[in-house]
């Protein structure tokens, strides 16, 4: 079902209204008249804001990665299914099998769903679970990139390609040689080089890969203790964005006073779902704190890093799982992120979208859906 969004004042800012409007009974006519503008103002600025209601209903989707190609807005998130499943912290009640790439004219439009643009059954080298996509342009030819565990069970990061941004997109032979864990993000900066982050705790594997080789046998969780947290993994694409140009290389997260944040720290330390935006020179990498349902964000002035940790951009949604994507779209940045409002139900997730507002500084102000 195709759906469009229809302008509205947020429940914040009509509860805001109400308690302001109840306040100023009790002052005199002067009062009144400036609250009452200043409820219009609000009411004003909140009809500009797009609706947090679910992009589709007749499909679950999630992870949305969010693109501005030719004028228009496409999302390429997972698509969840009911593959009945039993739930464990492993992830494996996630088992997406392909990827249903939408479009939208614009974010108040309606949303266009063009079908499969990959399926795992077309992906020479996978074996299960077709997790978190991202999606980049260059000269002509769109790439998707995608995490599967192989036919050994391991998640690695594969590419396909396609002359059109709805697919359908066709798989390389092998995954990105170097490449593991999950959720990749591919950033491309004002100079043109790309750049693809990556990694996921727990069910993403990252915690296994400590010594730089798949260890089978590593906790299935990282240690939460007072020790360095494990971080996210990057590195520098070649211009055929097909493969890394250079060795992967640590997404180092620092606290307010330049020290390494804790595997403890579960409220700031990187634990999946990674993003990288620019904005006024400054880079911006974005990620969930998984256990703990945040997304956050660190500032960096290198694409490479280190990133000094900000704050919230997100509090928790509804279900376990928060991933997302940031976009400038006509002069206004937004957030394309989901929850589990259609099934009450965490492997079941619906994408949704809400503008991103910063301050004067540059911070990003934080988000209660």
């Amino acid at each position: 079902m195709l759906i469009c969004f229809k302008t509205t004042v947020s429940v914040p800012v009509l509860a805001a209204s109400l308690a302001l409007l109840g306040a100023c009974q009790s002052n005199n006519s002067a009062q009144e008249t400036s609250a009452t503008a200043q409820t219009s103002q609000a009411d004003t600025a909140a009809a500009k804001q797009p609706l947090s209601e679910p992009l589709v209903r007749d499909i679950y989707t999630a992870d949305p990665s969010a693109h501005m190609f030719e004028d228009k807005i496409y999302i390429y998130p997972s698509h969840d299914i009911e593959a009945g499943v039993e739930e464990n912290d492993n992830g494996d009640h996630f088992a997406m099998r392909d990827y249903h790439i939408l479009s939208m004219d614009s974010v108040n439009g309606k949303v266009t769903d063009h079908g499969v643009g990959l399926d795992i059954k077309d992906i020479p080298w996978a074996g299960r679970q077709l997790w978190a996509p991202d999606a980049a342009f260059k000269n002509g030819t769109y790439y998707l990139y995608f995490p599967v565990k192989d036919k050994q069970d391991v998640f690695r990061i594969g590419v396909a390609t396609s002359k059109s941004p709805t697919g359908p997109f066709k798989a390389e032979p092998a995954p990105i040689a170097g490449s593991f864990s999950i959720d990749p993000a591919v950033f491309t900066d004002t100079d043109g080089q790309a750049y693809m982050y990556f990694g996921g705790l727990w069910g993403g594997q990252l915690q296994r890969w400590q010594g730089g080789k798949y260890n089978p046998n590593a906790a299935e969780k990282e240690p939460n203790t007072d020790v360095p947290a494990l971080n996210a993994r990057m590195a520098k694409l070649t211009p055929d964005m097909k493969k890394f140009a250079g060795p992967v290389k640590e997404v180092v997260i620092l606290d307010e006073n330049g020290k390494l944040l804790l595997a403890s720290d579960n409220n700031r330390r990187f634990f999946e779902g990674g993003w990288m935006h620019k904005y006024n020179g400054k880079y911006y990498f974005s990620y969930s704190t998984g256990d703990t349902h945040l997304l956050v964000y660190a500032m960096g002035d290198s694409p490479a890093g280190p990133f000094t940790y900000q704050g919230v951009i997100m509090k928790p949604v509804q279900g376990w799982t928060t991933h997302h994507s940031i976009v400038p779209i006509k002069d206004t940045w937004y957030i394309f992120y989901h929850d589990t409002q259609l099934s009450n139900k965490t492997w079941l997730r619906n994408i949704k979208v809400t503008e991103l507002k910063r301050r004067a500084d540059g911070g990003i102000e934080t988000i209660t859906p």
